[in-house]
């Protein structure tokens, strides 16, 4: 490594000629997925100069003002020094003393000096029990949400745990997030998040945006909360009660840029992240990153050892806006075509609509390193017509980077021998206390306590995909039979109100809780016997998880995720021991259903060995994170091995 003094006139080698991946080239004349002429593209020699402040001119070319800075490091007496990778590219930068001054290291940064730069080298890592040979990388995480400081779904999820495990395995891991502010206590999440002084100046919707940073180092993981005040209002993080914010592709375009820009600006831990990253872009609202790196920094000799993967939690949320948008995205005219989308002739408004638009998540499919969704099953399900929501036919092209990872769940918050929202503790080795929580319950929501009587539950989102309809239109023929029903969820008002009218039909039977809270879910999942998931599509699912890790048998639609995680009990299986975790049926049909739950209910009252089996079973499940990350870690060597999407 060479130590310089930060200075304008600072060259770095001539960029090597990038050459796009091979598997593109079927591409080239689809018009309807819209691809960029494939061609390689000559880089030329940039200047670069290290600096706390990046801004980008109209055209998008990289301007910085380093005086100031270097004024002040001089001034502090210290050098920047370079990070290299074994090509010799620089991959970051930190600050180091003259000769003869000595500076102790903290522990966190001796820590992260093994990881810096993504640099691939076969390390043993200590991971507790065992140690294993893996490459360790610098993780760029891009979501809209990540618990516990934003969630709405299982999005927020994956992206507050998975960071954490993968971490843990090794890596340098950053999550790139907006810093909401909404007035109310849930602001509380970033009381620990300290505001930096770099700040990044990018141009994008026609004028000039800058942008905060704000830091929290929690679990082994960089938080970094991107700060602008389009993300300071009342509601979700994507709208309110009046449905979603007009802006959101202005708020979510801010973030991605604001992203790309983290890992070479913010010295975390003394010194950045540094260009050779992976990022991983988590849905629609960070789809834009891959485009970002393949346009406004490669050409310029940066990130050109970064790569990236999309990862696809529902491909239902796409982020189409109109046409002319794409100007406001902050992106060069010619990768137009990599947004491009056009609505077939059925759903455009009227007879004169051209159905001309843009679609991100499109754009994200095209120019992303690898594709992984969030199960095997629905990876699948995302090449067909029925699951692929007009984007099938460009999955299909790219099936062979596409994987599909289930997603784990956080065993400390989901433990039913530690949980703290329940009245009584149980385990695998101990199931004694599980009727306890039933009759807990039972008692909490005026149900007649029977500890005999097959409690049935449902939790989640009220609308058409989770097959509520079906299980509405069912009841009053399932509540014929000797079982008690209890539903938590909130959503669509007709699915409410049908869940008030069916509490005052079978007052004894069942009971409809409008709306979410987390002890309660906690507590219903403890205290059936069985769940119950209709969804017409599942992507991933986690309520079966938590299910099975609770002793309560899930009965799923044979779909997605819920396919891939529940396994029909076979009770003729391994010498009559039996197999299984659980029901999955299909068709989708009401018939179908109660079908299966009638059989779910005739095995909890007549085969208690076999019930027993199937809860240890499902309890025995190993859906941890560590798993996953396990599975992550593979998708990130295949990532490496061809160049990245050029354009």
């Amino acid at each position: 490594m060479e130590a310089l003094q930060i200075s304008p006139s600072r060259i770095l080698s001539p960029t090597p000629r990038l050459t796009e991946n091979s598997i593109f080239n079927s591409f080239g004349g689809v018009r309807q997925v819209g691809f960029a002429s494939l061609l390689t593209r000559n880089i030329k020699k940039q200047s670069f100069c290290g600096n706390k402040t990046r801004s980008y001119n109209k055209g998008g070319f990289i301007t910085r003002s380093s005086n100031s800075a270097q004024d002040k490091e001089v001034e502090d007496g210290l050098l920047l020094d370079t990070e290299r990778d074994i090509s010799g590219s620089v991959i970051g930068f930190h600050l180091i003393p003259h000769s003869g001054m000595q500076f102790p290291k903290t522990k966190r940064e001796t820590q992260g000096n093994e990881a810096n730069g993504g640099v691939q080298l076969s390390e043993e890592i200590d991971t507790g029990d065992k140690a294993s040979t893996r490459t360790v990388h610098n993780v760029v995480f891009v979501t809209s949400e990540a618990a516990p400081y934003s969630k709405t779904g299982g999005l927020g999820d994956v992206c507050g745990s998975l960071p954490i495990a993968l971490a843990a395995r090794g890596h340098r891991v950053m999550v790139v997030s907006p810093r909401y502010l909404r007035g109310n206590p849930s602001d509380k999440q970033f009381s620990n998040a300290v505001e930096l002084e770099e700040r990044a100046k990018i141009y994008c919707f026609g004028a000039e945006q800058e942008v905060g940073f704000f830091h929290e180092y929690r679990a082994g993981v960089d938080w970094v909360f991107v700060d602008h005040p389009s993300y300071h209002r009342p509601g979700t993080p994507y709208g309110d009660t009046f449905g979603a914010f007009g802006d959101n592709q202005f708020r979510f375009t801010l973030l991605c840029h604001a992203a790309c820009e983290a890992p070479l600006v913010l010295p975390l831990g003394g010194f950045t992240y540094g260009e050779k990253c992976l990022f991983l872009a988590n849905d629609w609202h960070a789809g834009l990153v891959p485009v970002l790196l393949a346009a406004k920094y490669r050409p310029y000799g940066v990130y050109k050892d970064a790569r990236s993967l999309v990862v696809i939690h529902n491909l239902a949320h796409q982020g189409v806006d109109p046409a002319v948008t794409y100007s406001s995205f902050g992106l060069p005219q010619g990768w137009y075509k990599a947004l491009e989308w056009v609505f077939p002739t059925w759903a455009r408004t009227h007879a004169l609509d051209p159905g001309e638009a843009v679609n991100v998540l499109k754009s994200a499919i095209v120019t992303a390193d690898r594709i992984v969704t969030v199960s095997q099953g629905y990876s699948w399900e995302i090449t067909t017509p029925e699951g692929g929501y007009g984007l099938n036919e460009l999955l299909s092209s790219r099936k062979i980077v596409i994987s599909g990872i289930t997603n784990g769940i956080d065993g400390n918050e989901w433990d039913p021998s530690t949980d703290e929202h329940l009245p009584c503790h149980y385990s695998v080795h101990d199931l004694s206390a599980k009727v306890q929580c039933k009759i807990a319950l039972q008692k909490e929501l005026g149900l007649p306590v029977r500890s005999d009587c097959p409690l049935i539950g449902f939790i989640g989102r009220l609308d058409y995909q989770k097959g509520v309809d079906i299980i509405l239109t069912g009841i009053p023929e399932l509540l014929q039979d000797d079982v008690q029903f209890v539903m938590l969820g909130s959503g669509e008002k007709q699915y409410e109100d049908w869940m008030r009218q069916l509490e005052e039909v079978y007052k004894d039977k069942f009971r409809g809780w409008v709306g979410f809270n987390v002890p309660i879910s906690h507590r219903i999942t403890a205290g059936c016997d069985i769940l119950v998931m209709p969804s017409r599509f599942e992507p991933c699912g986690l309520n079966q998880l938590y299910a099975m890790r609770y002793g309560t048998i899930p009965v799923v639609h044979s779909t997605g995720g819920l396919r891939d995680t529940v396994q029909t009990f076979d009770p003729y299986a391994k010498e009559g021991s039996g197999e299984g975790t659980g029901w999955a049926f299909s068709p989708l049909s009401k018939e179908s259903l109660l079908a299966t739950l009638r059989i779910a209910v005739g095995t909890y009252k007549d085969h208690k060995p076999s019930w027993e089996g199937l809860m240890k079973r499902g309890m025995e499940r190993d859906s941890s994170w560590d798993k996953a990350a396990t599975q992550y870690e593979q998708v990130f060597e295949w990532a490496f091995i061809d160049p990245p999407y050029a354009g």
